[in-house]
C-alpha cells in the first residue's frame, strides 16, 4: 500500500510514521508513504500557497491552484490513486 500525503510542513510526518503500527509496516515493506511539499507546485519564487479573500474579511485562503498541480501530479503516477481532502 502507498499513501501518498501532500502538505506544507512534510517534517511534522517524518518522524510520528516512523513509530507504532505504521512504523512497522514500514519496517517490513507492506507500506509506502511519499510526502510532497505543496510549495513545490507553486509557480512563483517566494513558493506563496495562500492569498487574501477576495470577497474580503480577516485570514487568508489557500490557492487552489497548487494543489491541483499536486493531486494532477501524483494522479499522472498512479491514475488509480483515491483521493482523500481533509479540509483545514
Amino acid at each position: 500500500m502507498q499513501i501518498d500525503i501532500i502538505t506544507i510542513f512534510p517534517e511534522y510526518f517524518e518522524s510520528p510514521l516512523k513509530v507504532g503500527l505504521l512504523g512497522k509496516a514500514l519496517e517490513k515493506g507492506l507500506l509506502k508513504i511519499k510526502l510532497y511539499n505543496l510549495r513545490d507546485f507553486t509557480e512563483n519564487k517566494h513558493k506563496i500557497i495562500d492569498d487574501e479573500p477576495f470577497g474580503g474579511g480577516e485570514g487568508m485562503v489557500f490557492k487552489p491552484e497548487p494543489l491541483y498541480k499536486a493531486i494532477t501530479y501524483i494522479k499522472g503516477i498512479d491514475p488509480s490513486a483515491w483521493i482523500i481532502y481533509l479540509s483545514p
